[in-house]
């Protein structure tokens, strides 16, 4: 063991920690939301809303995430076969890459079926509210509620919103102590699709609003050709609303609001594609909740909310009052200011979405999350495989919230499904291929009208880093058994099958291979995208094997395949190539970039999500990801939005606590709207979660087989604590600073075994009993 100036006590721990009275976290303004990306969200997961907080008209608008148009039969495979494919390869042989391009989209892509994730629609208040004072609109990260407060010719007025996943219901509460109570319409609408009405609204009772519908898409494309979609899933949304004094009563616009003084609105949603009887299952959520009380419903929702969110605790600096508006924080930081606080702020706000966005039973956060107000929704607010959707995860495991993870892998399931037809029938190979875009309906062949954003084949392999991921963090051999090995299986032989011999050195490659959205200059100065053996795919190919045979060695399992993988896993080309300036190469050679600064980084995925180049082992690809990076930024490179996000994990991966710090400040700067969402712009979720992962990622690593403390704390973080964080092995630790230097920490170990702690140059090997806690302290 090193010299250590740290003391080591050995503890004994049974039961998981808690943290009580967490500082007070929330997002508040002094005014209503005039813009979309101004109001606040909410979700349990399925159902979401963004409340607006307006005084005259509020407006919720309403998101559950099934609501697609078409159906799982109703699109075919491209028309490309095994054939065409080859003649794709020869091309590539022969330098044609633009031919080979041509070909590619021309035989298996389709611009098929370009289907959108749509808004529910929305709840309207009508309450005619002019003399307004003292108005606060405010989200709690720390309750999932959010809240609107004004005095209305000087009475206090209140709104409470939240979305229950206890209850799978979205409940409203108004209150006032005006003498004439509340008066207006509660209304349910729609937008329409192209001109077209998309639902019946209508009232059942004096209490009762019903809004029925079926998702259509009138403008979607099938093979770039505007093809109406008429049918979809099928929903039903009821409002139910509980009145103290004053009178409901039901007209055509809706329900009529007279002199109440408080009121409760019950909302459920359910649709067709989780229940063939969604109006039965609507009755029965609905009776379930009649009975209780707001306050009731509120509490079963904060301790639902609060076991998944109270697992970590993240602080900077001082405990300051929260008492500058959200929006004029992000304003400060424009101009220039540093601001902690917010800091911290934006970090649990990514725990918070993916918590209101992805729950188990659920459909995975889309590029949006569920948040959308759209009918036709920027990129489809679909599930976009080139990095988006992964990003979305990174934080759900080291930031204590595994579970949350699940919904991906269900969806990775079905997608495993459909990508076993597109490999048979369209490519002649075994296992499943997947595409870098699907939909509900998980749909796996190419969807590029141009081969440089579409035509990727790395999507599974990528995807699978998900499941092992959750195997290294959990140690679950159940999970990895049955969840990760039927679906890697799939992974691994259709990458066996795809793989050709490079023509220069006899090695495998993936053919044809494109770098995600990013093009080259091929010898013939043509802009291409299409090559052999593009460095991220063979990275991710060789992730693929390399935990393919790692998973067969835990389980003490040797299918046929296994030797098959060994065999080409020793003579694939590794993807990792450095330059003569130094730089990793994006392509099997160094081709001239037309975009030099471009957003996507993937040639450094083996560095980050991956984790096969890192200080300790590969110090000279090492030094090539900082130049490359270096490279990418001089050229105007990591924009905004997830770019930006990613560039600040890379940051940390490097270990250089100010550049990662410099991109936060950059981020915040030029990547938010003022309700905190990730502007890329338009609003994509992705940014979001990454900021989440990457503020983890600077305070805790253990992807190198060592749990490594603060390896990125910058300057600016003179003195903070974060507890709850989760390694690889099923540690948790909590961690706390103060004038930069680490003070203390502790390591929980969940299922026990061997560690290597590291802090600076400090190191110290351990072995954990089960439910043993490991305390450092400075002396």
């Amino acid at each position: 063991m090193k010299s250590l100036k740290y003391s080591w006590i050995l503890t004994l721990i049974l039961v998981q920690q808690s943290f009580a009275g967490l500082a007070q976290k929330s997002l508040w303004y002094k005014q209503p939301a005039n813009a979309w990306e101004e109001a606040l969200p909410i979700g349990n997961g399925r159902l979401g809303a963004m409340v607006f907080g307006r005084t005259e008209k509020e407006r919720i608008q309403l998101n559950e995430d099934s609501l697609w148009p078409g159906g799982p039969d109703d699109w075919d495979l491209a028309v490309g076969k095994r054939s065409d494919l080859e003649e794709i390869r020869t091309l590539l042989n022969i330098g044609e890459n633009k031919k080979a391009d041509s070909l590619l989209v021309a035989k298996f892509s389709r611009k098929s079926i370009t289907r959108s994730h749509q808004t529910l629609g929305d709840l309207w208040i009508d309450l005619g509210h002019k003399n307004i004072s003292n108005y606060k609109r405010e989200l709690s990260l720390d309750s999932a509620l959010a809240t609107v407060s004004y005095e209305v010719d000087g009475f206090p007025f209140s709104q409470k919103v939240f979305s229950s996943s206890p209850s799978q219901a979205i409940i409203v509460e108004l209150k006032t102590l005006h003498p004439n109570g509340i008066n207006g319409t509660v209304r349910l609408s729609r937008p329409e699709d192209d001109g077209h009405p998309t639902v019946t609204v209508k009232t059942t009772s004096n209490q009762t609003l019903q809004m029925d519908g079926e998702v259509t898409q009138r403008r979607g494309m099938i093979d770039s050709k505007p093809s109406p979609i008429l049918h979809g899933v099928r929903f039903q949304t009821i409002a139910w609303i509980e009145n103290e004094g004053g009178n409901l009563k039901a007209n055509n616009e809706g329900i009529i609001l007279e002199n109440v003084k408080n009121m409760t609105i019950k909302m459920v949603t359910n649709t067709s594609y989780y229940h063939p009887d969604f109006r039965g299952e609507n009755q029965k959520l609905l009776q379930a909740i009649q009975g209780k009380t707001f306050e009731e419903l509120l509490e079963e929702h904060v301790n639902d909310y609060q076991s998944l969110f109270k697992r970590l605790e993240f602080k900077l600096g001082e405990i300051s009052e929260n008492n500058v508006p959200t929006d004029k924080r992000i304003q400060n930081v424009q101009e220039g200011k540093e601001d902690l606080f917010l800091e911290t702020l934006l970090f649990d706000f990514g725990r918070y979405l993916l918590i209101s966005s992805s729950r188990p039973g659920t459909l995975p956060a889309n590029l949006q999350g569920i948040w959308n107000e759209h009918i036709e929704a920027p990129w489809n607010a679909d599930y976009h495989m080139n990095i988006n959707l992964q990003m979305n995860y990174w934080p759900a495991e080291v930031t204590n919230l595994s579970e949350l993870h699940e919904p991906l892998f269900n969806y990775m399931d079905k997608l495993i499904i459909s990508g076993k037809l597109t490999a048979a029938e369209t490519y002649g190979m075994k296992g499943a291929a997947l595409a870098h875009g699907s939909d509900l309906w998980h749909m796996t062949f190419l969807q590029a009208a141009q081969a440089y954003w579409g035509a990727w084949i790395g999507a599974g392999g990528w995807m699978m880093q998900h499941f092992w991921e959750r195997y290294l963090f959990t140690g679950d051999k159940e999970f990895l058994e049955k969840r990760f090995m039927p679906a890697m299986t799939e992974i691994a032989q259709f990458y066996s099958d795809w793989l050709v011999r490079y023509p220069e050195d006899g090695l495998w490659v993936s053919s044809p291979s494109t770098s995600p959205e990013n093009s080259f200059i091929n010898l013939k100065g043509e802009s291409v995208a299409s090559t052999m053996g593009a460095a991220m795919d063979q990275q991710i190919i060789a992730e693929v094997f390399d935990n393919y045979i790692s998973a067969c060695e835990i389980l003490q399992i040797q299918p046929d395949l296994l030797y098959e993988i060994k065999a080409k896993r020793e003579n694939l080309r590794s993807g990792l190539w450095v330059g003569q300036d130094g730089r990793l190469l994006e392509w099997d050679r160094p081709y001239e970039e037309p975009e030099k600064g471009h957003r996507h980084m993937s040639h450094l995925y083996a560095f980050h999500p991956g984790n096969a180049i890192s200080r300790t082992r590969t110090p000279e690809l090492f030094d090539a990801v900082r130049k490359t990076l270096d490279y990418r930024l001089a050229n105007g490179g990591a924009g905004t939005g997830w770019s930006r996000a990613w560039l600040i994990n890379f940051s940390a991966r490097l270990h250089d606590g100010e550049m990662a710090h410099e991109n936060i400040k950059k981020l915040i700067q030029i990547s938010l709207y003022p309700n905190l969402f990730d502007a890329h712009p338009p609003f994509q979720i992705d940014g979001n979660f990454g900021y989440t992962a990457g503020i983890a990622e600077m305070l805790l690593q253990s992807h190198d087989g060592f749990i490594h403390l603060l390896p990125a704390l910058p300057k600016a973080w003179e003195k903070g604590s974060i507890k709850g964080l989760k390694a690889r092995g099923n540690y948790t630790l909590d961690i706390s600073w103060e004038n930069g230097e680490l003070s203390n920490a502790s390591v929980f170990s969940q299922l026990g075994g061997k560690v290597i702690i590291k802090y600076q140059s400090n190191e110290i090997d351990l072995e954990l009993g089960k439910g043993e806690r490991f305390e450092l302290e400075l002396k």
